[in-house]
């Protein structure tokens, strides 16, 4: 796999899969976390939700900042081993049950993943800039990504294994040693990009950064205070509102970088800038892996395992056993949201909450215990299905690449957002064949949504690196790496915003059909500015 890549590809392939490894093992068990009446902080849907979105909608955003800084001041290196640092302190603090030292951890992992996730991003895309490895650059990033993808795939089964046996603590410090471990082998491999680790410094045509610092950071803090303040809310939540409020410095920054470019960098800009607005509606529905569908893994999907599957999960402490017997257990309504008064969770004596949905005539004998698959094991149906599929697609292309005929960066995103639509429609069919939720639906309804979104996936997510490193001016690369998590980041707000509806969804059928719905409006702007998109890159000597 690594023969015709530069010796950089495996330093930055490993160190990236074990940051997310932590990364992700936080992710996949952060609602349920949140969620947890318990040991956690007994969260409604609602909540949880929207204090996911907000975390991880910031976590997309640093990488601005990030991006700015090392471009001009700290360099990439530095940069990466900064952020990782920070990210490994904070998911290991997040093991601290207390609310304000997990507000402090949320903080670190935010401006940790700022300064690393855009600088290795660009390390990767200038280690591909000579002649004899420029043409697999895509590629380049797709095995990159599959690293990526291998962290979040084994990540979800050492955090079952540790929250079930050790508690949720356990899982959050085992996502600090993975960073840590990312940080190592990344400094190990310092002498094949040392050399492309170049700050670029502040040109003429620049925004000054005292001036960045009064027209963009200070206006964001403000506006972002405005709108947590303001009477009322406006977009479901005063985090949405002071986020909403905080971006908009932020995206006229983007938007002034076209109109001081000099005139050869205008239109490379501002095709990356019209990619992000599009790529927003993929991340909107993608990040709601961790909070609507972790919420339809563990309230709607048959979790039990029996025979040989059950003494091997039971072994490795993957799964959890529960008893079919009446207890003090906290209240939850027919669509399964959790009935608090006056802040406090409402208890009732009943069965626990994951045989609410089972046909009578398919539930245990009293007193009998059944066991389940931890519900985060889901999150890593999708990182699997990359592993499975990613040597699968760079063959395809690299097949199509020798016969002339591979499609353009930006003609693999404009599919990419149409067969991601589709995978909202396979479950809306989950919906419907578990007769909207009344009984338990087949986890083959998630694997099979999980694959279909994730060959939209990898059209779209790790094209879109490539194309920002294509198209964008050398001077300002690492920031426009940050104007593409920017993208992510306010998608992943959305995503947030997008599953606080949950509940008020009856029949969850047409949640599903507003994901459709999202996603096709973006194929369709996309397939209607590709000719232009195309042509730019044709003038930049690209594909």
């Amino acid at each position: 796999m690594w023969n015709k890549h530069p010796k950089a590809l495996p330093f930055l392939f490993f160190s990236e899969m074990w940051e997310r490894f932590g990364y992700y093992l936080m992710i996949g068990i952060f609602t349920l976390y949140l969620k947890d009446v318990k040991t956690g902080y007994a969260m409604t849907e609602a909540e949880s939700a929207d204090l996911y979105g907000t975390f991880i909608a910031l976590v997309f955003l640093t990488p601005f900042i990030g991006g700015l800084l090392a471009d001009r001041y700290l360099g990439y290196r530095r940069s990466v081993i900064m952020g990782g640092l920070m990210m490994g302190v904070g998911y290991c603090l997040m093991s601290v049950h207390n609310l304000p030292m997990l507000y402090l951890s949320m903080t670190l992992v935010i401006l940790g993943n700022g300064f690393f996730k855009p600088n290795i991003s660009t390390l990767l895309g200038n280690v591909y800039t000579t002649p004899q490895y420029i043409l697999q650059k895509d590629d380049g990033y797709n095995i990159f990504y599959m690293g990526i993808n291998i962290g979040a795939f084994i990540c979800n089964f050492f955090g079952a294994a540790l929250y079930i046996v050790y508690g949720w603590g356990a899982a959050f410090i085992a996502a600090g040693v993975g960073m840590f471990l990312g940080v190592f082998i990344f400094l190990a491999g310092t002498k094949h990009y040392k050399a492309y680790d170049v700050k670029k410094g502040v040109t003429e045509n620049d925004m000054s950064m005292t001036r960045i610092v009064m027209t963009i950071f200070l206006p964001s803090i403000v506006a972002g205070i405005a709108g947590w303040l303001i009477p009322g809310t406006l977009v479901g939540s005063d985090s949405t509102d002071a986020f909403i409020f905080a971006c908009l410095p932020v995206i006229y920054f983007y938007g002034s970088l076209y109109f001081s470019a000099k005139q050869e960098e205008k239109r490379p800009i501002a095709a990356l800038l019209a990619i992000f607005a599009v790529v927003i509606m993929f991340w909107a529905v993608f990040k709601q892996n961790g909070s609507a569908l972790n919420t339809w893994a563990d309230r709607y999907t048959n979790r039990e395992v029996t025979g040989m599957t059950q003494q091997l999960f039971d072994n490795l402490n993957f799964a959890q056993t529960i008893t079919y017997k009446q207890d003090s257990v906290a209240k939850y309504d027919e669509q399964f949201r959790l009935m608090k008064e006056n802040g406090k969770v409402v208890k009732e004596l009943n069965y626990p909450v994951y045989f609410k949905n089972i046909p009578a005539d398919q539930k245990p004998a009293e007193g009998a215990s059944v066991s389940l698959w931890a519900t985060n094991l889901s999150q890593s149906i999708n990182p699997g299905w990359v592993i499975l599929l990613t040597p699968l697609v760079v063959a395809f292309f690299t097949w199509l690449r020798r016969r002339k005929k591979e499609p353009s960066t930006a003609t693999k995103i404009a599919f990419g957002l149409f067969i991601s639509g589709l995978s909202a429609l396979v479950m809306v069919g989950a919906v419907y064949a578990s007769h909207n939720g009344t009984e338990k639906a087949s986890v083959l309804w998630l694997i099979s949504s999980y694959g279909v979104i994730t060959i939209g996936e990898l059209l779209l997510s790790p094209m879109g690196l490539s194309l920002v490193s294509k198209l964008s001016p050398v001077r300002i690369t690492s920031l426009m790496m940050g104007g593409w998590f920017l993208a992510t980041s306010i998608g992943n707000k959305l995503s947030g915003v997008l599953s606080t509806m949950w509940d008020n969804y009856n029949h969850k059928a047409g949640f599903f059909w507003l994901n459709f719905g999202l996603l096709m409006v973006a194929t369709f702007m996309c397939f209607a500015m590709l000719k232009w998109l195309n042509r730019i890159m044709k003038e930049k000597g690209v594909s």
